[in-house]
């Protein structure tokens, strides 16, 4: 018996004139690479844990920033506690190890990722056929109970929050959070930080006096963390996130896809655009780490005299997102100065020049006894955080 396939008609023909629908499985719209950048927490090239953060900035895990003011002390860490089956290898960890029971009102605590709005482009955001956005993430925490997660339109000053509730203490559960399209105000087709995601921990009455924010409408802060429970109110509560993945469209737990993994390879490229170093991954950056420890190096041109400048070039193995912010480290020494390795010397004057996305200069001023192939040595980091 032989048989045919009518595309058109998504039919199925044999030899005897008997025809059969066909069931073809719905079209798959996902990017070829997540929204979410390092959403299973597998890269962190600062450092594998934090202590005593008080302050806002990037600690541990890419892509997640710590926001913080005036709410606790904290440890974070890339952690090896995963759920189950799920197919993942690390989470971000929060452990406080300073509590504040009573928050004062401009008081905050929260994760944020930040994206380009040349990335988020599919929404249609700010047209009339701007797409719903799903928010998915396993997550687990001591303290039980309602917490928010929100997102700020940086482009147009509008946002909107949702809500999800840890039932069980200590014990991993995966949330979906659905938030509307919204036809008002199109994000940047650029590299500028168009939209900011917030994963809320604790927080003031600042943000959480109002009505919790469901939809799409000029940032009011007091909407955004209503509910929220505070996980600085005890040296016992520990949280931790990861299979963060974002995904154009609504979805229910029977129907969002899967976590789209990636190589390490890919994601830590993907991560290298805001952030790299010269140190290997397992190395905090840091001064006086060690000679031959993946630091740029280079032979001295030119002979001994203490006001002979000296440079080098750079190009990054990938592109940064804008010019970046340098940093040195001595290799040798507890100073940011080029380390004359041969003579054992620091050199003077260390500065970047010519900061581009490819790459840098670093130029500096001989100790006075540096010989031509002399041994020059420098490690850096490069930020190009949104």
């Amino acid at each position: 018996m032989s048989l045919e396939f009518d595309g058109a008609n998504n039919k199925i023909s044999n030899s005897s004139g008997a025809s059969y629908g066909v069931a073809l499985p719905a079209p798959n719209y996902r990017q070829p690479q997540p929204l979410i950048i390092n959403g299973d927490m597998a890269v962190a090239q600062r450092a594998t844990s934090t202590a005593s953060i008080t302050t806002t900035g990037y600690q541990t895990v890419d892509r997640y920033q710590t926001q913080i003011g005036s709410l606790g002390t904290w440890t974070q860490s890339q952690a090896t506690d995963v759920p189950t089956g799920s197919g993942f290898a690390t989470s971000l960890k929060m452990d406080c190890t300073t509590a504040d029971a009573s928050p004062a009102a401009s008081d905050y605590l929260y994760l944020e990722q930040i994206f380009e709005g040349q990335n988020l482009q599919l929404l249609k955001k700010g047209t009339a056929d701007a797409e719903k956005i799903t928010v998915s993430f396993w997550v687990k925490s001591v303290l039980t109970g309602t917490y928010c997660v929100s997102m700020k339109d940086n482009d147009n000053n509008r946002a909107i929050a949702g809500s999800y509730t840890i039932s069980d203490a200590s014990t991993w559960e995966k949330k979906i959070i659905t938030f509307a399209g919204d036809t008002t105000g199109a994000f940047g087709n650029d590299n500028g930080a168009s939209l900011t995601l917030h994963f809320w921990l604790a927080a003031g009455s600042d943000y959480t006096s109002g009505s919790l924010g469901t939809s799409w409408a000029t940032t009011v802060w007091a909407n955004m963390a209503v509910g929220q429970v505070n996980l600085a109110n005890s040296t016992s509560n520990d949280f931790w996130i990861t299979g963060v993945q974002m995904e154009v469209g609504e979805f229910t737990s029977s129907t969002i896809p899967p976590f789209q993994h990636e190589s390490y390879g890919e994601n830590l490229q993907r991560c290298q655009r805001y952030y790299q170093k010269s140190f290997d991954i397992g190395t905090a950056p840091a001064q006086n780490v060690g000679i031959q420890t993946g630091e740029l190096s280079f032979p001295s041109t030119k002979g001994a005299s203490a006001s002979t400048t000296l440079s080098q070039k750079y190009n990054f193995p990938v592109r940064m997102r804008a010019s970046p912010a340098m940093t040195g480290y001595n290799s040798a020494a507890s100073n940011a100065e080029v380390r004359d390795v041969t003579a054992s010397a620091d050199c003077s004057s260390t500065a970047f020049a010519s900061n581009k996305e490819t790459g840098f200069y670093v130029t500096c001023t001989s100790s006075g006894t540096t010989s031509v192939g002399n041994y020059l040595s420098l490690h850096f980091t490069a930020a190009a955080e949104l």
